[in-house]
């Protein structure tokens, strides 16, 4: 497993707009999404062993914040041709395995990667109610074979701070896991 660091995009910056289809072939775009106080953004796919480790905190946490007015929408944006574990299909066996309370969405261009600047899986990015960003970083210290337990702390920490008003979160530790399979020749700035 190759370790790659969140791009740490600017706080307060506003969440680029999209239309990606889901497992089920709908297309969703942000403005779908229904929200009170904020929507987090998660950047995931189906092989990353990051990702696996933390996909039933991921479902839970949704649950729980769905009651809190935040939505969560997951995008897969890796390159399925040379990683066909990632393809559409597999994702849908996936979200249903687990039973996804979130929208999982295929970014076949990786334009929308590109737009918020995602660097690895999982990547993370919780925006407030007038979508700019207030979070972006660790959904918590444990990773696979670490021992630490998935416990989603640093992310619920920020989602409450983000329910109660706070203007700001600190700490923001980045987010880390496998790098996102850029298509050869798409690779952005930002990960040469």
């Amino acid at each position: 497993m190759s370790a790659t660091l969140s791009t740490m995009l600017e706080i307060g910056t506003k969440a680029p707009s999209f239309e990606l289809p889901d497992t089920d072939g709908s297309k969703v775009s942000l403005n779908d999404l229904k929200f009170d106080k904020g929507v987090l953004v998660m950047f995931i796919c189906n092989h990353c062993p990051y990702v696996k480790h933390l996909n039933e905190g991921l479902v839970e946490f949704a649950n729980e914040y769905k009651q809190k007015g935040i939505e969560c929408i997951a995008i897969s944006s890796n390159d399925v041709e040379n990683y066909p574990q990632d393809s559409p299909d597999l994702m849908k066996e996936l979200s249903d395995k687990h039973n996804f309370p979130f929208p999982y969405l295929y970014d076949e261009t990786q334009e929308v990667a590109k737009d918020y600047k995602a660097a690895c899986t999982p990547d993370f990015f919780l925006f407030d109610r007038d979508l700019k960003l207030f979070y972006r970083g660790q959904f918590d210290d444990s990773r696979p074979g670490n021992g630490k337990p998935v416990t989603g702390n640093d992310m619920r920490a920020a989602t409450n701070s983000l329910i109660e008003g706070e203007e700001n979160f600190e700490p923001q530790i980045p987010s880390m896991g496998c790098n996102i399979k850029w298509k050869s020749g798409n690779e952005p700035e930002y990960f040469k």
